[in-house]
């Protein structure tokens, strides 16, 4: 009879896995498909990429004070290193699930039944026996109670794994961040320095061009030129002095924006601006394209994103399979507090429970189709970082290149023009010039020296952002 027993319910219970543990549709993954050259074609350089440390890149001494400030204040930083501890916290979670849980719990009840119903009857009889029992009858229970699922499927092991890739997400994340901040303040500390040499090209052109003007007006005291050539060197000289505070304007807003990203109230920011021309870099080696991939905090991102994906098309497929949890109690239990002491009151259960999906699984297919679309995504994004990092790095090695080459064709043309002011003064004097040249050519220099500076920062800024490109400041 005992046999079978067994019988029946191994027969149930292989009955309930078959059910449950049917065959799961496997649906099309992607792999990573795009490659990257064997080098820059641009720099034609084989050699590993060093690994230089922001300080010795930025020799600047008032640069790495802001950098060195940002990176304990900003804001930004800040958030993503709890987003960081968030995620360690998910670990903790999804680590705790695959463990045995234990509880104790204590419990005090009472009940009285009505005298025409199954438990009535029961203590009815119970009066006749000889033990002293209440008059209403409780429970009382004080009970160690433990459970345990199973990880048969590795589901709950598989969901702590991805946890764990998004907790190093996060911190290439935090890496990314802190690269992007360093540039960006870079950036904006040689900008400030920029506009600090437009500010004072302007100031020596109003000079001039006031000296100009003075000129002029001896001119026409002499009645050489008439007023017209008196009203036009006025209105150089005035919208000399517009562009002065459009440039003041400019620097107010780029020391408040180092200001944000350093976290503090809006105050000057200090700097050297008077040797523009002799900011020196460190000679970076650009090395090869497959260093990008552990050299850059956002490919590296992407890549643990990309593995967690993996891990949750795992623990989604795993729920088409039967759940099997343990359970067990020991304790005391009785119905009058005073036999809770009493070793016959000692009480023990065992239970497994073995759960599969039968009927309606949508939504445990919606989750497996969802977890496998956003696999297919983050390959995608994976293939999109690493283009847009070797794209980077192309255009800011040919930025190098070609604005040192046009900042150093602009000052030639600097230079001539800048002569060209005292001849044609000089031939203006000497009645051998007409007044529109000397006005021509006073523009011409002044647009000349502008557009110098603004090739003098695209030139930093190259040199700059090569540096991020290549995956430097965040170690």
């Amino acid at each position: 009879m005992k046999n079978k027993r067994i019988k029946r319910y191994s027969v149930f219970l292989a009955l309930i896995i078959a059910l449950g543990s049917c065959k799961v549709e496997n649906l099309p993954t992607k792999t990573v498909t795009n490659s990257l050259p064997d080098k820059f074609e641009i720099s034609g350089d084989t050699t590993k990429a060093e690994n230089i440390l922001w300080r010795n890149y930025f020799n600047d001494s008032n640069l790495a004070a802001l950098i060195d400030e940002a990176l304990k204040n900003n804001q930004e930083l800040n958030m993503m290193l709890h987003e960081i501890e968030i995620s360690r916290n998910e670990i903790m979670a999804r680590k705790g699930e695959y463990q045995p849980f234990g509880f104790l719990t204590a419990g005090l009840g009472g009940e009285k039944s009505g005298h025409y119903t199954w438990n009535g009857v029961s203590e009815e009889d119970a009066k006749t026996r000889t033990d002293k029992l209440p008059k209403y009858i409780g429970e009382q229970a004080l009970m160690g109670t433990f459970s345990w699922e199973i990880d048969v499927w590795k589901k709950l092991h598989n969901a702590k794994d991805a946890a764990v890739k998004r907790y190093l997400s996060g911190i290439e994340g935090r890496n990314f961040v802190v690269t992007n901040l360093i540039a960006e303040i870079a950036n904006s500390y040689y900008e400030l320095v920029v506009l600090d040499n437009q500010l004072e090209i302007v100031q020596q052109n109003i000079a001039l061009q006031k000296d100009a003007l003075e000129m002029v007006k001896v001119q026409k005291a002499a009645a050489r030129v008439n007023q017209l050539a008196v009203n036009r060197f006025t209105a150089q000289v005035l919208n000399t002095e517009n562009l002065k505070y459009e440039i003041q304007q400019q620097i107010v807003e780029t020391e408040n924006r180092i200001n944000f990203l350093v976290a503090r109230n809006p105050q000057p920011v200090k700097r050297n601006s008077a040797n523009l021309n002799d900011i020196q870099f460190l000679k970076i080696s650009a090395g090869i394209p497959s260093q990008l991939l552990s050299n850059r905090p956002d490919i590296r991102q992407a890549e643990q994103e990309l593995e967690a994906a993996k891990l949750d098309i795992a623990v989604a497929k795993a729920a088409f399979y039967p759940n099997i949890t343990l359970r067990a109690g020991i304790g005391l239990q009785a119905f009058n507090p005073i036999y809770l002491i009493n070793p016959k009151s000692i009480a023990v259960n065992v239970l497994g429970d073995l759960i599969a999906p039968l009927i309606n699984k949508n939504a445990i297919k919606a989750n497996y189709y969802n977890a496998n679309e956003k696999q297919i995504q983050a390959v995608y994004k994976y293939e999109q970082t690493v283009l847009n990092a070797h794209l980077e790095v192309i255009n800011q090695l040919a930025g190098n290149k070609n604005y040192s080459e046009s900042y150093a064709t602009k000052a030639n043309q600097v230079e001539i023009l800048s002569s060209s002011i005292e001849i044609s003064n000089n031939l203006f004097k000497s009645a051998r010039a007409d007044y529109t040249e000397v006005l021509l050519t006073q523009r011409e220099a002044l647009e000349a020296k502008m557009e110098l500076m603004e090739i003098k920062k695209k030139q930093l800024n190259a040199e700059v952002n090569i540096y991020k490109a290549l995956g430097g400041g965040w170690k």
